[in-house]
């Protein structure tokens, strides 16, 4: 298959871009395996299962020879990630790309498997390290919040690769365009970047508000602001970003749930929980993180009107809801005088 014949069916699929590289071990293995055991993936072990393996294509695909990235544009222009400042990130507030994506690959991995291939698909949920084989590739490059950069997306844009053992000319890598620029770093609201490609997850916004179980410690909850699902701090301050389009894709369009008032994320029962974000990536953080990480925020911007709210919260079930319900009710009252 050639290059040509590979974009036209990607694009085709509904993907933004596509490139190919070739299946070798990733170029940034070491430097995994150095975050790693610094402990900078915090509670997320699976990452540390077999971390080998997500370096080396040919380990998830026995005789692969060409990994194919690809990406899709997610963007849409709403600044306002909910009511009264509550903000999710971008990329969750529409339709979960797990859901569908999945379904594009298989169209690509049709076309491969009739020139003679056998194929792996991978939409980040499997061990393979994607941000190398797409700069391998020449689709991106990678920023210094360790994010990868389109010089057309800017960093809006979701990855997937394919593991293929076919062998298809590879694209050539883009030139590093970030220059001394370093706003991503000076924007990260906890310094999580502690250097220039490394973050810690120890310290990231987005990893206590979707990935961490149970209580925010203290320090935390304070510096999480109005953010209730993810933060995009570092990703809205890169002036790549002046160059994105709107997404055409009507599953990234910001669906109602991500534009309730506060208060009322706190009514929430299971049952409610599940039914207001089927579909939504929001879902990850289950009930007990997202009325956490909103009793959280009210605690930093509510005011004596989501009293009643965070009075009933007070006394849910879940203790870890609570809790937050009553340091909100403290933190509001204190700023009441």
């Amino acid at each position: 298959m050639t290059k040509a014949q590979l974009e036209a069916i990607a694009r085709g699929a509904g993907f933004d871009a596509v490139g190919v590289a070739p299946a070798v071990r990733a170029p940034h293995a070491e430097a995994f395996h150095g975050w790693l055991a610094e402990g900078c993936h915090a509670s997320m072990a699976w990452m540390a299962r077999e971390p080998e393996r997500r370096c080396r294509p040919e380990e998830l695909l026995p005789g692969a020879r060409s990994v194919i990235a690809l990406g899709v544009n997610y963007f849409v222009p709403d600044q306002d990630g909910g009511s009264r400042g509550g903000k999710i990130a971008r990329y969750a507030r529409g339709r979960d790309y797990h859901n569908f994506l999945p379904k594009r690959l298989r169209v690509i991995g049709r076309a491969l498997a009739a020139e003679g291939g056998v194929q792996r698909c991978f939409v980040d949920s499997g061990p393979l390290l994607e941000r190398d084989f797409a700069v391998l590739a020449g689709i991106a490059w990678q920023g210094k919040n360790s994010m990868v950069l389109h010089p057309k997306l800017g960093t809006w844009f979701f990855l997937a690769a394919v593991i293929t053992t076919l062998e298809i000319e590879p694209g050539s890598p883009l030139a590093d365009r970030c220059g001394s620029c370093t706003r991503c770093l000076d924007a990260c609201p906890t310094a999580a970047i502690v250097a220039p490609y490394r973050v810690d997850a120890r310290r990231c916004l987005s990893y206590w508000t979707i990935e961490h179980e149970g209580a925010l410690p203290e320090p935390i909850r304070e510096l999480l602001g109005n953010r209730i699902f993810g933060c995009d701090d570092c990703l809205e301050a890169c002036p790549w970003n002046r160059f994105a389009k709107a997404s055409r894709d009507a599953n990234f369009a910001v669906r109602p749930s991500s534009m309730r008032d506060l208060r009322d994320y706190l009514s929430l029962d299971e049952a409610g929980f599940r039914k207001c974000f089927e579909g939504s990536p929001v879902r990850r953080a289950g009930r007990q993180g997202l009325l956490r990480n909103v009793c959280t925020v009210l605690g930093n911007v509510g005011t004596q009107e989501d009293l009643a709210a965070l009075d009933r919260c007070a006394g849910d079930e879940d203790p870890v809801v609570a809790e937050h319900a009553i340091w909100a009710l403290g933190k509001i009252r204190s700023r009441a005088g």
